[in-house]
């Protein structure tokens, strides 16, 4: 009886004794979480800006900025990086201009909602102008 077990024990592992370990961790795909960090900013968020908005106004749409340079107070960077468990991380980064404390332009790249910018998206295309409107006049 003992004889058997014992076969039978080398027989299950004879073929890992002929692997290697790299090549049996090769096979091993462990769980790998999907990380998060920074600022998300979609196209919705940015369609709400408003040329002439204050610096309170342009937070409470886009949130608290992960970037503000304290040698230029005239911009604000809303940075966000979503790395998929086993994919290449996404970067994507908004920058706020402001003159005179009022905003002024929106520049960099958001991941779009309608088909031409996620087209403009896949072919590379990135970093771009977003046209903001002027306040409506009352």
């Amino acid at each position: 009886m003992r004889f058997l077990h014992i076969t039978a024990l080398i027989a299950a592992l004879g073929p890992l004794a002929a692997c290697s370990f790299g090549t049996l961790t090769d096979h091993l795909n462990p769980y790998r979480i999907d990380v998060r960090q920074g600022n998300y900013v979609d196209q919705e968020m940015v369609a709400q800006l408003r040329r002439g908005m204050t610096r309170e106004q342009v937070r409470f749409v886009l949130g608290t900025p992960l970037v503000v340079d304290i040698f230029r107070n005239d911009r604000w960077d809303y940075v966000y990086l979503f790395t998929k468990g086993h994919g290449q991380p996404e970067k994507r980064i908004i920058s706020v201009f402001f003159k005179d404390d009022v905003l002024d332009r929106v520049a960099g790249d958001v991941q779009p909602g309608d088909p031409q910018a996620a087209l403009q998206t896949q072919r590379g295309e990135r970093s771009r102008v977003i046209e903001i409107e002027a306040p409506a006049k009352d």
